[in-house]
């Protein structure tokens, strides 16, 4: 049976939560909203003036974990600082969920990982929405739900840990394996890109067993606007490659990103066909393969506009 995506073109915080009550997902209990809050400097970030009437109609709590580069989010009061200067405080509360320590959840079936590293205030919620910017990825390609799910909730030692697919968690180590190029690309010297693509979905996958095992319900929106080639967690964030696409939203997270890939493949504009160069070459799409591997989820879906 095909996934069901919803989609609507229009990109407005009246239609974001139109797509949102269509998916019938009515999360229950303290609400987790997992948001990239943007690096200092990074243009591209969902914005607090698109985001934050859903936010404040289902009750939820902006999430975020630290980042393990160095930023100005890779220590909690500084992240704070920044999702205050983004807007996100003045409609929410913003809790950096490893301030106060992390913890370890089960990979099952897994290659790369034995466990993914959260922060503890995971457990404090009750349901989780997923949602993430459709846009580029310096090291995946693309970065959309699945990405968000998995880097997005790691905490700054889980997301050194997935970046080196399980051989390591120290952000330290992370950062000077990485080789970082003149536009922005990222590269790991001692790791293959596909272990890569994989250990993010195992991670992924991890977030939604911890959930389900729990009787917690996850729903995934992705806005795709300001589709750059780079992701949020860049300070000097490129300038947008194509127009803006519309918003997805499923409780398949894997679907949801197959439905944003499918609308850049569908792209013959310029900046369209740089993206999926970009994705080709960092075998992007190899993760909703793997993905649905896993079983986290279909590839194959019904596109339903709202």
């Amino acid at each position: 049976m095909k996934s069901k995506v919803y989609y609507t073109k229009e990109i407005t915080p009246e239609s974001l939560i139109k797509i949102y009550q269509a998916l019938g997902a009515d999360l229950p209990g303290k609400i987790a909203v997992k948001v990239s809050t943007g690096e200092r400097g990074s243009k591209g970030y969902l914005k607090a003036n698109l985001i934050g009437p859903l936010v404040q109609q289902i009750g939820g709590t902006i999430v975020e974990c630290n980042t393990a580069y160095d930023g100005a989010r890779g220590d909690t009061a500084e992240h704070l600082e920044v999702a205050k200067e983004h807007g996100f405080t003045d409609f929410a509360d913003v809790d950096i969920m490893d301030a106060d320590g992390e913890m370890h959840i089960p990979v099952e079936g897994g290659k790369h990982l034995k466990y993914d590293i959260v922060g503890t205030h995971l457990d404090n919620y009750d349901s989780l929405l997923n949602l993430a910017h459709g846009k580029g990825h310096p090291m995946g390609g693309f970065g959309a739900n699945l990405k968000n799910q998995s880097i997005g909730i790691a905490s700054r030692n889980g997301k050194a840990y997935i970046h080196m697919c399980g051989e390591s968690d120290s952000p330290e180590e992370m950062t000077e394996r990485l080789t970082f190029e003149e536009d922005g690309r990222i590269h790991d010297r001692d790791t293959s890109q596909t272990a890569f693509i994989e250990s993010m979905a195992e991670a992924a996958k991890a977030v939604d067993d911890y959930f389900r095992a729990a009787g917690k319900p996850i729903a995934h929106v992705a806005v795709m606007n300001a589709i750059s080639l780079l992701c949020d967690c860049a300070a000097e964030q490129d300038d947008p490659v194509m127009h803006d696409l519309g918003i997805v939203a499923s409780l398949d997270p894997v679907a949801n990103d197959q439905a944003f890939v499918d609308f850049i493949y569908a792209s013959n504009e310029p900046g369209a066909k740089e993206l999926q160069k970009e994705i080709d070459r960092q075998e992007g799409r190899h993760i909703l393969e793997y993905a649905e591997t896993l079983g986290l989820g279909s590839r194959d879906y019904e596109l339903v506009e709202v």
